[in-house]
């Protein structure tokens, strides 16, 4: 019975530890009053290529990666442009965001790599949102567009890795949200981003 009970706890550890965390840095009421506006960058995004459907190939991924990331981007400033006026700071265009990345020459891999500082003064703005997603598979929006196989090819479901961050004009981490989630209801990026937000809103900064 003692051990029965036991493992009992465990897995109730176990699942309390599986659930979202969230950062905030420890001075953010002072610098949340310097944001204005903030942008949204093309979230990065990581497709498991270990087991790949039969023709498959990593150039598939990359490209669905690649859309994506500009899928999941446009799905979180649609989400943000309908609460606007329940924040203190606006967010930026997305096509001008684009814009200005293309002109400078930063492609969608090397995003990721840019210094969120240099990104900052380059897209006039006071901070930068940036998101980080690993799945297990690809949506199957993006499976039948990007890749060309129906869903089933991977399997029923999907389990994703999120990763929302907020950096200001001076690369300072001010914000960090971190989101797992699974199951075939993960199908398309606004389900993903609504999913990753029912949570996150709670806790996201800059609300009146």
């Amino acid at each position: 019975m003692k051990g029965a009970t036991y493992i009992l706890l465990v897995i109730l550890t176990c699942f309390g530890s599986c659930g979202p965390a969230i950062y905030q840095s420890s001075n953010f009421d002072k610098k949340q009053r310097k944001i204005k506006i903030i942008a949204i960058l093309p979230f990065s995004v990581n497709i498991d290529m270990h087991h790949l459907p039969k023709g498959i190939t990593p150039e598939n991924i990359r490209n669905a990666e690649e859309k994506t990331g500009y899928d999941l981007q446009s799905s979180s400033y649609t989400w943000f442009l309908k609460r606007q006026d329940k924040y203190t700071t606006v967010f930026q265009d997305i096509d001008k965001t684009n814009a200005i990345l293309r002109k400078e020459k930063i492609s969608y891999s090397d995003i990721a790599l840019q210094d969120k500082s240099k990104i900052c003064k380059l897209l006039g703005v006071d901070a930068v949102i940036s998101g980080r997603s690993s799945m297990s598979k690809p949506m199957t929006e993006i499976a039948a567009v990007a890749v060309g196989l129906i869903s089933g090819a991977w399997g029923p479901t999907n389990s994703i890795s999120n990763v929302l961050t907020i950096h200001d004009m001076k690369a300072k981490l001010l914000w960090k949200y971190d989101h797992n989630a699974s199951g075939s209801v993960l199908t398309s990026p606004d389900s993903l981003i609504k999913s990753l937000m029912k949570n996150a809103s709670r806790k996201f900064p800059f609300k009146k």
